[in-house]
């Protein structure tokens, strides 16, 4: 087993230069169906899949999240760009949340600004957090840099090929901690929202 240390930290900073996110300008300006909506999603979003025949939504993901009211249902078998800027924040969040974290996170936003007269509109809000996101990237990549030479400080007494193996799986470690804990971090916020009244809901 041979790892290239200094090109394996080369590759991951240039990846997250890689990074963007879906501008608010490409969400297509009118209604959408089912199909448009996920060749909309599967070609914005293919840099992020890890292998070739990953899924990014499909129609049971996108009916699911409708059923379990992460988004509201579409208005005669159409969704509008207010329902493309939720799938987007639904899409990242699934991958750390569950559907009822993300309900709770979500629904305070579908009530106030889905498709109403306020002065907040769901486009502001997905332009400025999301700017905000991509301005992170060079903070994460300092501190992944931090990281790497830590993990590259850890079992120096060892042989050589058994030392590439331990210190990438330190690094992996100390990445998964941080995760663990930022995971933990916003499982806490997300309990300190109002829970979703389902019993109001299925009223209505």
């Amino acid at each position: 087993m041979t790892i290239d240390s200094q090109n394996l930290l080369e590759s991951i900073l240039e990846s997250l230069d890689r990074i963007d996110y879906i501008h608010p300008e490409d969400v297509p300006g009118i209604d959408l169906y089912m199909d448009q909506v996920t060749t909309f999603m599967d070609s914005q979003l293919k840099s992020s899949k890890r292998y070739e025949d990953d899924k990014i939504l499909t129609k049971t993901m996108i009916n699911n999240y409708a059923k379990n009211r992460l988004l509201p249902p579409p208005e005669k078998k159409k969704y509008s760009r207010e329902h493309m800027l939720l799938l987007i924040f639904i899409y990242y969040f699934k991958n750390i949340l569950s559907i009822s974290d993300i309900q709770s996170l979500l629904t305070p936003l579908t009530e106030k600004y889905f498709h109403t007269d306020h002065a907040f509109q769901l486009d502001r809000i997905y332009d400025e957090v999301f700017c905000l996101e991509k301005g992170q990237i060079e903070a994460l990549k300092e501190d992944l840099i931090q990281k790497y030479r830590v993990s590259e400080g850890t079992f120096t007494d060892v042989d050589e090929e058994d030392k590439e193996f331990l210190q990438l799986f330190s690094f992996i470690c100390l990445l998964s901690f941080d995760v663990y804990m930022k995971k933990t971090v916003i499982e806490k916020l997300v309990d300190q929202l109002p829970k979703p009244d389902l019993k109001h809901d299925k009223k209505k």
